[in-house]
């Protein structure tokens, strides 16, 4: 068996599938135990919690109309795959590659970027995204924006026309 690297799979289009996926959807939701696999030779094989929840998700992705993409995280990515990862434009990504906020590697005249470093940096942002926020959040309660409306008075104020 080989390691896949990365495909993306679409979501089913066709009725029958899609039926199978709806009632595998419903499935999956309804029961919170972990699932098992059955051989080719009838052999049941318990899934880990791990692979469960992975399963678990992929099903939950595709019957929202998602497309699939698994990608091993060791996996090495071309600067324009990076920026799509992070949503954000090439010459962004370069940017930030520049300002050494994410590592990459230079076998040759292309930069490699690893999606573990792609991943880790989306989730620092998030993190400090979510820092900030709670830190207006306290602010804005210590001010007493959350009581009074900005003008003083007790309720919010409109606005004028």
């Amino acid at each position: 068996m080989t390691l896949m690297t990365d495909r993306t799979v679409l979501p089913p289009s066709v009725p029958e599938e899609r039926q199978e996926l709806d009632e595998l959807a419903a499935l999956v939701t309804d029961t919170a135990e972990s699932a098992a696999l059955v051989g080719p030779d009838g052999t049941l094989l318990r899934l880990p919690p791990a692979v469960h929840e992975i399963l678990v998700q992929v099903i939950l992705a595709m019957h929202a109309g998602r497309a699939i993409t698994i990608a091993p995280r060791a996996q090495r990515l071309t600067t324009q795959e990076a920026a799509d990862v992070l949503g954000v434009s090439r010459p962004t990504l370069v940017k930030l590659l520049d300002e050494g906020k994410i590592p990459y590697e230079q076998p040759g005249r292309h930069r490699r970027v690893r999606l573990d470093d792609v991943l880790a940096y989306q989730e620092a942002r998030r993190a400090e995204r979510r820092r900030r926020l709670d830190d207006l959040v306290r602010e804005s309660e210590d001010l007493g924006l959350y009581e009074n409306g900005t003008d003083g008075s007790e309720e919010p104020s409109s606005p004028s026309r």
